[in-house]
C-alpha cells in the first residue's frame, strides 16, 4: 500500500479504549479455554504449578520445544496454513478461523526475516485439580530475575511460551506461541494452542528506542502546557519490546513505572474539549487516545463524540477538524507519531475510522 492511500485508507470502527498502561492487543488469541489470556493478576495454584526457563530445561526438552516451534513460525511466515491445522491442540480445533486469520495477519511482518528463539517457559500444570486462574514465575538460576507468564481457566496439563523474533524482516516481526502438550507425561508431542504476532519496529524505531525517547520528553510533562508525547512514546516502546500482554518482567515493571510517573498524563486529562480552528463556537468532546500500530505505523487513535453525520465527505471533514483541533492543544504529538485515527462515536454507535498523516492534518 502507499503511502497515499494509507493517508487516505478508512476501516471498520474497532473497540479503542481511553490510553491506559495496557494496549489493545494486534493479533486476538482463540477464544478457547487455553487461549484466554489476562494481564490482571491471576490467582494463583499455590505449590501446584511450576516453570522452566529455556537455561533450566534438560536437554532434551529444549530440543523437543525448538523442533516444535521452529516449523510453526516458518508455516505463518510461508502461509503454509495445513500444517498449523495439523498442528493444533484438540482443546483450540474450533477456534481454527480465528487462528487462520490471525496468521495471516501476522505474514506482513515475518516477510523477509528469519524465525530465531528468544525466549522459552515449560510451565508444568499437571498437579492443578481443575482449571483455574494460574501464575507462573519463572525465576532464573541465579535468582536475580523472575519473568511472570498469567494464564486464565487453564486446565491441568504442560504447556509452554515460545517467544521469537524474525530479523532481516523489515518490521523486525515478533512471534509468541503458546503450545500445549496432547498429554502429560515430559516428551509427549508439543501442539499448537495460540499465537501473537506484532511489529518489532515501527519506522525504523525499535522499543528500546522509544523508551529512551519516553525519556527524553519527560521533563516536559509540565507546566501549563504539559506534552503527552512522552506517555505515548512509552505505550510505543511497551508495545514493540514484546508481543504478548500476559508477560510480565522487571524491565517492564519499571517501564510502567516510569510512565506512571510522569506528571502530565491523558488518564487525567481525558475528555478533552477540542475546537474547531476555522470556528472557536463549534466544538467537540475527545473521550480517548491510544497508540495504533494498524499500519505498521506509530499512529494515534481518537474517539470523540461526533455530530451524527452520515455523509462521508461531511464525516471526514468533521473528523479531520477534531484531529486539527487536539493538535492545536497537543503540536507536540505530530513531532512524534506518523498520523491520526478518527473514530465519531454518537448514541452508541462508532462511524468508520479515518486515517490522516500528520503532514496533512491543518
Amino acid at each position: 500500500m502507499t503511502s497515499a492511500a494509507k493517508r487516505n485508507s478508512a476501516r471498520p470502527a474497532t473497540n479503542p479504549r481511553s490510553t491506559s498502561g495496557r494496549l489493545p492487543r494486534h493479533f486476538s488469541l482463540p477464544q478457547a479455554i487455553l487461549a484466554a489470556i489476562f494481564l490482571c493478576t491471576a490467582v494463583p495454584a499455590a505449590n501446584a504449578v511450576t516453570c522452566n526457563t529455556q537455561a533450566q530445561m534438560q536437554p532434551a526438552d529444549r530440543e523437543a520445544l525448538i523442533l516444535a516451534a521452529n516449523p510453526l513460525a516458518a508455516a505463518i511466515a510461508a502461509q503454509n496454513l495445513d500444517l498449523l491445522q495439523a498442528s493444533l491442540l484438540p482443546a483450540v480445533i474450533a477456534d481454527w478461523e480465528s487462528l487462520r486469520a490471525t496468521a495471516q495477519s501476522a505474514a506482513p511482518l515475518f516477510k523477509g526475516g528469519e524465525f530465531h528463539l528468544r525466549n522459552g517457559y515449560i510451565l508444568d500444570a499437571t498437579n492443578l485439580k481443575a482449571a483455574a486462574d494460574t501464575q507462573f514465575f519463572c525465576t532464573n538460576a541465579d535468582s536475580s530475575m523472575t519473568i511472570t507468564i498469567n494464564l486464565r481457566s487453564l486446565p491441568p496439563g504442560r504447556y509452554a511460551v515460545v517467544i521469537g523474533d524474525f530479523p532481516g524482516a523489515p518490521l523486525a516481526g515478533q512471534l509468541a506461541l503458546i503450545l500445549g502438550a496432547d498429554k502429560s507425561p515430559a516428551g509427549a508431542p508439543w501442539k499448537l494452542g495460540g499465537l501473537f504476532a506484532r511489529e518489532g519496529i515501527l519506522e525504523t524505531h525499535n522499543g528500546v528506542w522509544y523508551w529512551s525517547h519516553a525519556r527524553e520528553l519527560a521533563p516536559k510533562s509540565v507546566g501549563p502546557n504539559p506534552s503527552w508525547a512522552a506517555w505515548f512514546s512509552y505505550d510505543a516502546a511497551r508495545w514493540l519490546l514484546l508481543p504478548v500482554d500476559f508477560l510480565s518482567s522487571p524491565n517492564l515493571e519499571k517501564l510502567n513505572a516510569e510512565q506512571m510517573q510522569l506528571k502530565s498524563s491523558p488518564l487525567d486529562a481525558l475528555p478533552v474539549t477540542v475546537a474547531s480552528p476555522a470556528d472557536p463556537t463549534k466544538t467537540w468532546r475527545v473521550t480517548g487516545l491510544r497508540l495504533d500500530a494498524t499500519l505498521h505505523l506509530p499512529d494515534l487513535a481518537l474517539t470523540y463524540e461526533g455530530s451524527g453525520l452520515t455523509e462521508p465527505l461531511a464525516a471526514r471533514a468533521e473528523a479531520v477538524t477534531v484531529m486539527s483541533g487536539l493538535l492545536k492543544i497537543h503540536p507536540e504529538l505530530r513531532e512524534s507519531f506518523h498520523g491520526l485515527w478518527a473514530y465519531a462515536e454518537k448514541d452508541g454507535k462508532r462511524s468508520y475510522a479515518i486515517e490522516q498523516a500528520m503532514h496533512d492534518i491543518p
